[in-house]
Parts: C-alpha cells; structure tokens; sequence
C-alpha cells in the first residue's frame, strides 16, 4: 500500500531542505559545534570589557583627567555662551555703519583703539574668538578684531579686580598686566596689518555676513548662534582635554628645576599658561600660588595665558583656520613674553 504524504508536511519538509542548502543549491553544515561557547562568549566579553574599563576609569590619574577637563569646560562654558550671543546680536543687529562711526579710518589707528575697547566686554579667550569673527564679518579690519581678541580677555574690569584681589597690595603687578597686555595687542594687530595675509583666514572669515535686508533679526541671530556655538564648543572640549593630559602627565617636580633661574622661569611660566588653559578670570589665583617664581616669570603667565593656550589655539583653528591660528599662536607667544619681560622688569 502507497504511503501518503500530507501536503502541510510537504511544505514543512521543502522548507527544511532549503534551510540545509546555499543560494546555489549545495547543501550546507548545520549549527556549528562551537555554538554554545560563542553564545557564551557574546554573553560574557561585553560585561567583560565594561568591567575592566570601569576599573580603568576609577583609576586616580583617570579621575583627576577627568576632574580637570570638566573644570576647564564648565569654566568656559558660560563665557562662550556669552561670547557666541553677542557675536549673533552683532551680526543680527547691529549695522556696519556704527563700526565706521566708532573706529578710526585709518588702520594703524584702529588697532589701539579697538584694543582699549577690550576694557569693557567682561568675557575669556572663549568669548573673545567668536565676537572677533563677527566684527571681521562687519566690516571692521582683521587686524583692529584681533588685537580686541587679545586684550579683551586680558585687560577687562573682572580680570583686573580678580588680578588686584589675587595680589594684595601690590598695584603694580595689576598695571603691568593691563600695561603688558595692551602693548601685546596692540604689537600683534600692527603685525598683522603689515605682515598679514588674507589667505591665511579660512574663507568664512572673509564673507561679510551681517544683517541682509527683507530677513528677520532674530532668525538670523538665532541661526549665527547655533551654529557659532555648536562650532567653537567641539574645539573647547579637544582643548580642554590636552590641557588635562598636561595636568596629569607631566610631574610636579618640574616647577622647582625651573624656578631657580630668570629667564628659564619665564619661559617655563609662560609655556606653563598655554598648557594649563586656565580661564582669565582665574589665572591671577593660580600665578599667586606660584610663589617660588619670580615677580615677572608669574607675570608672563597671565599674560601669555588669556592670549595663547590649547582650548584658544583650538577655537582659532575652527574660526579662522590652521594656517591662521599656528602663526598667530606663536608669533603672539614671542611678543607676549617680550613685553611681560619689558614692562615687569621695570614696574616689578
């Protein structure tokens, strides 16, 4: 008698067959006899693995990288917050014609000038980048913009009291700050209006991109500062984590081989600000602290610091360029050191 085959069991059986053969028909191996210490493995590896990195990370060296990033980022935050709206509000609402009104036509006059202005905009470096871009964008001279990128942070009334605060009873180390520091700014911006290229300056920069008739002003501001903060802040972090690399890879001792000499102690001082990152309205508590240095090395420290360091050096990067902020960077670091020298060894 004929076996019959029911049709739902043939369909069952085709369908295993095909499960047992490849796209060309070949049949293939079943599971693999390993199975059960792959599914394991999968299981395993990844606890694993969260296990030891959260080990790593608990770690005191990893603890204190951490501490000291986030403290660099926390700290200038608010100031680019600050720095990125006023940009937006420069760009959204105020007209070119007020910068022409309030700067001296000629060049080599409107670098001091917008260098003094720098007293009154209570902001840091990360502030500063920002509002510069907008005022290149206004119309105002590259070189005019960037030596207000220099004093501003350096020479503004919260910097200036917390520098008098942090040296009681010393005003002289208060006017050569503020001496120092504009002679910093105002050096840099004749630098670069006799030496400077255009074409160092990313193309952005160049564009004039103030307020366009028929748009909204808020529109216009709210975008310009999305994008200008959401652009600098990226840069903030990657500066703010080499500067607490620094903080925790390089020993302590080092302070103590360099203090003992004059010149090296500026140096050391001054490499030691662009390193650190310390925010400008901080910087004069942490130079005070240094007291095994010289009167002039501390002073080259909160010079060199509000101007060049590893979060402005990258912000400039992002906002003007690489070929713009790897020569203004060091050429900036030259005369910084030169006119703390100048000016501290003879007020100090």
């Amino acid at each position: 008698m004929q076996k019959t085959v029911e049709p739902a069991a043939e369909a069952e059986s085709a369908v295993a067959a095909l499960a047992r053969t490849d796209d060309n028909g070949a049949p293939t191996r079943g599971r693999p006899r390993s199975w059960p210490f792959l599914l394991l493995g999968a299981a395993v590896l990844p606890g694993v693995a969260l296990f030891v990195v959260g080990r790593w990370m608990d770690a005191p060296a990893v603890q204190a990288w951490r501490t000291v990033c986030l403290a660099v980022t926390v700290q200038a935050l608010p100031f680019l917050l600050l720095g990125t709206a006023l940009s937006g509000a420069i760009n959204a609402f105020v007209p070119a014609r007020v910068f022409s009104r309030v700067l001296p036509r000629r060049p080599v006059l409107a670098v001091p000038v917008a260098g003094v202005a720098g007293v009154v905009l209570p902001g840091c470096e990360c502030a500063s980048v920002p509002v510069a871009n907008s005022l290149i964008g206004r119309g105002v001279p590259p070189a005019a913009a960037f030596a207000f990128l220099l004093s501003a942070p350096a020479v503004n009334p919260v910097v200036l009291t917390a520098t008098a605060i942090a040296f009681p009873g010393s005003p002289a180390m208060v006017l050569a700050r503020l001496l120092a520091s504009l002679a910093t700014a105002a050096v840099m911006g004749w630098l670069w209006l006799f030496l400077g290229r255009e074409e160092w300056l990313k193309p952005a920069v160049r564009r004039h991109t103030g307020h366009r008739p028929g748009h909204s002003g808020w529109t216009e501001f709210r975008l310009g500062f999305q994008h200008d903060f959401l652009h600098a802040g990226g840069f903030l972090v990657l500066g703010a984590m080499a500067a607490a690399t620094f903080n925790v890879t390089v020993p302590r001792s080092l302070l103590d081989t360099f203090s003992g000499s004059p010149w090296l102690s500026v140096l050391f001082l001054a490499a030691l600000a662009v390193l650190l990152a310390v925010c400008s309205e901080a910087d004069a508590f942490v130079a005070a602290s240094l007291t095994g240095f010289s009167p002039v090395a501390r002073l080259a420290f909160m010079v060199v610091g509000p101007m060049v360091d590893l979060k402005l050096i990258a912000l400039q990067a992002g906002t003007f360029g690489r070929a713009f902020a790897i020569r203004f960077s060091a050429a900036t670091t030259v005369v910084a050191i030169l006119s703390s020298a100048l000016i501290g060894g003879a007020l100090l």
